[in-house]
């Protein structure tokens, strides 16, 4: 089965397969349609326990997420495997980050409080919330995205107004919110930024979280009181810049456990990972050329550089306004890549990473061009007295002096 890439993927996984005919209209497929064949192996040979509503037991779904550290599982001989599925199957990580980061995330998320996952933007929390859903649920579409125009209908319920005028309030005539859907099906919902969402949209998910109930009063009877089925629960995320965009109530986070995802630590792993999923992202737009090593260097140092303040060598940098996550790195990375493969002169990748790079740190502050010359002026000249590469960096600086850029 076709296996296309999240932002945080291991360097094997780029051996997926071409897409397959029904994903060729799509640009992704869900991570349980990309995963399809781990998750149906994970599910035939788990004898484990497993909470209630659940589809893996919490040790194999940790194992979906982190990988099994270059071993293979190998399946009972009891075991009724899917057909054309192999006997044995190597897990590779799909979430870069600590095994007992996911490890609390699922013990979470099998108790009685919802899990909401923090972090600088661009550090895989959706994708993680994603992977999640899929292998607890064996589906991570029930999702909401959080903004200053969600209403409580999007977190609770809607009609369906023609038929309510034309025949009063009725079940058919209710428009069920993802919520409810999983509230109903036992899976996980996933609610994405949900400080976008105003202080009493959000404080909708109070009694949900506290009671497992929802109570619909335009219904009467059974209808109008809806139980939470075994295995429901909320993923939501939040971004640390925007956490005073709509504070959540003291009474909403009591009922959440938070999960801090942090920017990867180590910059090889770092790099294996752009790579990985650049190659992946330009795969699945029909682009096949290698990423080129150097230029994978030079954008993560440079990424880790100006996202940190401060670079491996000790020398301080200022920071720019603009989120230098690696999501970024990888956009860049394939955009770079893609133009050398739609232009035959384009010979040099790293001639290209500075008009690239103002593409990102240029957007809401004014000042960040002065920050980059400046970051040009500090370690990039001072790498470039004893490093070609950085020395052919150097010289790229009039780039972005010649930029004329507005806001």
């Amino acid at each position: 089965m076709a296996k296309k890439k999240a932002v945080r993927k291991t360097k094997a996984e780029t051996a997926a397969s071409p897409a397959s005919p029904q994903d060729s209209a799509r640009q992704q497929a869900p991570a349980e349609e990309r995963y399809g064949e781990e998750l149906a192996f994970l599910r035939a040979i788990d004898s484990a326990p497993r909470p209630a509503g659940w589809q893996l037991s919490p040790e194999r779904v940790v194992d979906f997420l982190c990988g099994t550290d270059g071993e293979s599982i190998r399946a009972p001989a009891a075991a009724q495997l899917p057909a054309d599925t192999s006997r044995s199957m190597k897990l590779e990580a799909k979430f870069v980050g600590p095994r007992s980061l996911v490890e609390r995330c699922v013990v979470t998320l099998a108790g009685e409080r919802g899990l909401l996952l923090v972090g600088q933007p661009g550090t895989a929390k959706s994708m993680l919330g994603e992977l999640l859903s899929a292998a607890i649920s064996g589906t991570s579409a029930l999702t909401i995205q959080g903004t200053a125009g969600a209403s409580e209908d999007h977190l609770r319920y809607g009609w369906n107004y023609a038929m309510l005028l034309d025949q009063g309030p009725r079940p058919e005539a209710l428009v069920p919110s993802p919520v409810l859907t999983g509230m109903k099906q036992g899976a996980l919902v996933r609610i994405e930024e949900i400080t976008r969402c105003l202080p009493e949209v959000q404080d909708a998910l109070i009694s949900i979280l506290s009671e497992r109930r929802l109570m619909i009063p335009e219904l009467s009877g059974e209808a109008g009181s809806v139980f939470a089925a075994p295995g429901f629960n909320l993923i939501a995320t939040a971004n640390l810049r925007d956490r005073g965009v709509s504070e959540m109530s003291a009474a909403l986070k009591r009922r959440f456990n938070f999960e801090t995802v942090m920017p990867i630590s180590d910059p090889q792993q770092e790099v294996l990972l752009v790579g990985d999923r650049a190659r992946a992202v330009l795969q699945e737009s029909g682009i096949t050329p290698e990423v080129d090593r150097r230029l994978l260097e030079i954008l993560v140092t440079t990424f880790r550089d100006l996202r940190d303040g401060r670079t491996d060598e000790g020398w301080s940098v200022e920071r720019p306004a603009a989120v230098m996550s690696t999501a970024e790195a990888v956009t860049v990375a394939a955009a770079i890549t893609r133009q050398g493969a739609f232009f035959a002169s384009q010979k040099d990748p790293v001639s290209l990473v500075p008009g690239y790079l103002l593409g990102v740190v240029f957007k809401d502050n004014s000042d960040d061009r002065d920050r980059l010359l400046a970051y040009w002026d500090g370690p990039v000249r001072r790498r470039s007295e004893s490093d070609a590469l950085w020395k052919r960096m150097y010289e790229l600086r009039h780039v972005l002096e010649d930029a004329e850029l507005e806001i």
